[in-house]
């Protein structure tokens, strides 16, 4: 079993799709707990990716075929969780790149790794208006409300939900974390942002800072 779970790390690390399917299945079959071999397995995959993506060891390409297998995997073990079964979250995200902004190979890459760090993650895609990210943290009832951009005129929209939320007196109900190309240190000071990651890993850093103490001095930058 020990030698499953490996080959399957190793298949998500070096982003073979097929193989991490097949591995997964295996895992089903030998009898092993789906929930162990996500949070447990799949987790420690994406966190060396993701320390080796920081470390600048691998680059963006090796990150998304990585994260497309662990998606792969993610996928068979998920459809084999039962109802009496839960994988515990540390708090529900809302993510999405702003309105008029395309780009999202960023967004993705951060998702993903919310997700495998332990995340229930709304992923609203790209272009996403004000009004969505704000409608749909509402109706899950989310902890934070992600939101990236990579041009500079989208990054206003930004700025537009934290006044949306401080205009309707929700603001406290929500931890808001920024991130893209043009965000800057001074940007997420001005706008009152509560987080912002330069990097995916730092991403993560400020998800589980924010999420472990909402009192925490803001905002929590990682650059």
């Amino acid at each position: 079993m020990e030698k499953i779970l490996e080959d399957l790390m190793n298949a998500v690390i070096n982003g073979d799709e097929d193989k991490a399917e097949e591995l997964a299945k295996k895992t089903i079959e030998a009898g092993m707990d789906p929930v162990t071999v996500i949070t447990g397995t799949l987790t420690k995959a994406m966190k060396i990716v993701g320390d080796r993506f920081e470390k600048m060891e691998i680059y963006l390409p090796e990150v998304m075929l990585a994260a497309e297998a662990m998606n792969r995997a993610n996928r068979v073990l998920l459809a084999k969780v039962g109802g009496d079964k839960k994988i515990t979250t540390k708090g529900k995200v809302v993510i999405g790149t702003a309105w008029g902004d395309i780009h999202d190979i960023g967004k993705n890459i951060v998702a993903t790794m919310l997700t495998t760090n332990g995340y229930d993650v709304y992923d609203l895609g790209h272009d996403v208006p004000p009004n969505k990210f704000i409608e749909k943290a509402e109706e899950v009832k989310a902890d934070i409300i992600a939101v990236s951009t990579l041009m500079t005129p989208s990054r206003e929209y930004q700025r537009d939900i934290i006044k949306y939320l401080e205009d309707s007196g929700t603001r406290s109900k929500y931890l808001i974390m920024v991130g893209g190309g043009p965000v800057t240190e001074d940007w997420v000071r001005e706008i009152k942002a509560d987080g912002y990651g330069r990097m995916v890993i730092h991403a993560i850093e400020v998800a589980n800072l924010l999420m472990q103490d909402r009192n925490i001095q803001k905002p929590v930058i990682k650059v």
